[in-house]
């Protein structure tokens, strides 16, 4: 049974399927791995053992009947505490939401239910979802796989966990930065950042709505196609014979390239060569509308974020994590004119965006500049926080600023990725060109 911890989601439900697993007891395997891991309290923030086994006893008498609604009928998932869930605390780790509890699911969680899987329980983030690094001394800071003394990676620092170490088969997080990818590369995981709009945010405790999106961490690209079908109640792309014969992917050299650590780089340099050797077309290419883009989450994310929480936020600040708390307040200082005017800005250079990239599959660079940083160097070395805060998140915030699908693949390098980043709704060409580039890479 302890082999089943280390299962894809779509490897656990097939075996559902075909008997040789047992829903339910997949389910209790998972809440003893959570009860005996020393860590587990850092990683889940609630767990909701009732409702899970009744889940699973549902997916077991439809699988024995032989009315299963799906590949992921009755497997166990975690969820990052924004989603709302009935009846269980969702605080979006900080204080300022302490005892929060919703009396309906989010869309998302209702959809997945629907299509059988199991929730296993709410997992530790970033305070309000704002920092890509997962540290947070409010509530709790997740464990990294790769290194005990450094940060996961966040804001859905938890749901990565939960899956690196065994607790979950899937975890579901949020992404408006980054903060999917970042926890999936330093977790050595596959995550997926749907374009803005795609899924449904209903029920979802927002950071910056125009730009928060919904998407799985996972051991494997096929999981995402999976999950990504659950969360919207629809099909998943169909993954067969993905090759990257006569694959075009353009390396994009501006920007994210610069300062990027040793060790991502050789995890990337490693990955293009890979990829290349398995057929794919590798084009060096500059975007200069990445220059100027990235200036603009400055005006937009921190307004946009400030606007949603400011009442809340000023109301008890004692309560907030200072560098989140100083993160917030920054978009204070932007007018309205300014914001209409970055928004405008933007939509010009995703149409230059588009344009360049339109001849291409999907356009790769490092997930992540740097490495999982020091947690205690974090704590004393505002700086230190500042700087690794903003590199993290560099790279990921491009996808998000324009528009993009995205995914990141582990490269063998520890908590090292590679992303994919595709076009606006483009999810499922980019699943079929991360399939081959998960083949190559493995």
């Amino acid at each position: 049974m302890q082999d089943w911890l280390n299962m894809t989601a779509g490897d656990l439900g097939r075996a559902i399927g075909t008997g040789e697993i047992d829903a339910i007891a997949l389910t209790q395997t998972y809440l003893d791995a959570i009860a005996a891991h020393p860590d587990a309290d850092r990683i889940y923030s609630a767990l909701t053992p009732d409702r899970a086994l009744a889940e699973a006893a549902a997916a077991a008498e439809r699988a024995k009947a032989k009315q299963r609604l799906g590949i992921l009928d009755g497997v166990p998932i975690s969820w990052k505490d924004l989603f709302d869930s009935a009846g269980t605390a969702t605080e979006a780790g900080s204080k300022l939401l302490q005892g929060r509890i919703p009396t309906h699911d989010a869309t998302v969680l209702r959809n997945a239910t629907m299509a059988g899987l199991v929730c296993l329980g709410k997992t530790h983030m970033s305070e309000l979802a704002f920092s890509g690094l997962g540290l947070n001394p409010s509530t709790a800071t997740s464990p990294c796989v790769n290194d005990p003394d450094a940060v996961p990676g966040g804001s859905s620092s938890g749901a990565g966990a939960s899956v690196a170490f065994g607790l979950a088969a899937c975890g579901i997080g949020s992404d408006t930065g980054g903060s999917v990818r970042i926890p999936s590369a330093w977790n050595d995981l596959v995550g997926l950042k749907t374009t803005a709009g795609r899924v449904s945010l209903n029920g979802v405790v927002p950071l910056c709505a125009k730009f928060d999106t919904v998407g799985p961490l996972s051991r494997s690209v096929e999981d995402c196609a999976l999950m990504l079908a659950a969360l919207e109640g629809g099909t998943a792309a169909d993954l067969r014979g993905a090759s990257l014969k006569g694959v075009r992917l353009a390396a994009l050299q501006n920007v994210v390239l610069e300062d990027v650590r040793d060790a991502p780089m050789a995890g990337y340099r490693s990955a293009v060569d890979r990829l290349h050797a398995a057929g794919a077309v590798v084009e060096k290419l500059e975007a200069p509308e990445v220059d100027e883009a990235m200036p603009l989450s400055g005006i937009l994310f921190t307004s946009e974020a400030y606007g949603t929480w400011s009442e809340t936020i000023e109301a008890s600040p004692d309560k907030m994590f200072a560098p989140i708390l100083e993160r917030f307040r920054s978009g204070k200082d932007f007018t309205a004119a300014n914001y209409v005017a970055a928004w405008h800005r933007l939509e010009a250079l995703r149409k230059a965006w588009d344009a360049r990239m339109a001849g291409y599959d999907a356009v790769i660079m490092p997930t992540a500049p740097n490495l999982p940083p020091n947690v205690e160097r974090l704590m004393t070395d505002n700086e230190y926080y500042l700087t690794e805060n903003l590199l993290a998140l560099r790279n990921t915030r491009v996808s998000n600023l324009l528009g993009l699908s995205a995914i990141t693949l582990p490269t063998g390098v520890p908590s090292c990725g590679i992303m994919l980043c595709g076009k606006p709704n483009g999810e499922e060409a980019l699943l079929r060109v991360a399939a081959a580039a998960e083949a190559a890479l493995n």
